[in-house]
């Protein structure tokens, strides 16, 4: 392997909203997040690039986890009682802190997304969106390792202070 040309590094396209002003008691999961409204406040420089948007009931969101505790290589993530290693979870300690949402279009005012089942911090920066598209995000028969003895617990899961930003292990 050779070594890569240099630091990567994005500025962010605008901000994520939402209700949730701390880390704990949060959804872990979009999915677990029905219902609870945000929105999107895109650079206005940037509101051209929500052309066609409108069309799609869903959008994958991308965006930088700034107040997640320090990167760690193992972790004993929410829906689980036993150390994981950080690529077989969704936990925001990673070594690139990228989130990953897919969350409700309710509408478009200007350069506002207005969205349901958020699970971000408010005021996250946001560094892309995508469409939702089910042929080319949905897959057969997955395999899920060991979420899939653990997502009974996903409803009720919340999160609490072991990856927030004054955690580092």
């Amino acid at each position: 392997m050779t070594d890569p040309p240099g630091p990567v590094g994005f500025d962010p396209i605008g901000w994520i909203r939402t209700p949730f002003t701390a880390i704990e008691g949060m959804p872990i999961q979009a999915s677990a997040a029905v219902g609870i409204e945000g929105s999107i406040e895109l650079r206005p420089d940037l509101e051209a690039g929500l052309a066609d948007v409108g069309g799609f009931s869903h959008l994958v969101l991308l965006y930088h986890l700034d107040r997640a505790s320090a990167p760690r290589l193992s972790v004993t993530p929410f829906l689980d009682d036993h150390p994981r290693g950080i690529f077989a979870t969704r936990s925001p300690a990673r070594p690139n802190p990228i989130g990953l949402s897919t969350v409700r279009l309710l509408g478009i005012e200007g350069a506002t997304l207005r969205i349901a089942d958020v699970d971000m911090l408010d005021r996250t920066p946001l560094l892309d969106i995508k469409p939702y598209v089910p042929a080319f995000d949905d897959r057969a028969e997955p395999r899920i390792g060991w979420y899939a003895h653990r997502l009974e617990r996903l409803p009720a899961t919340r999160s609490d202070h072991r990856f927030g930003p004054d955690r580092h292990v």
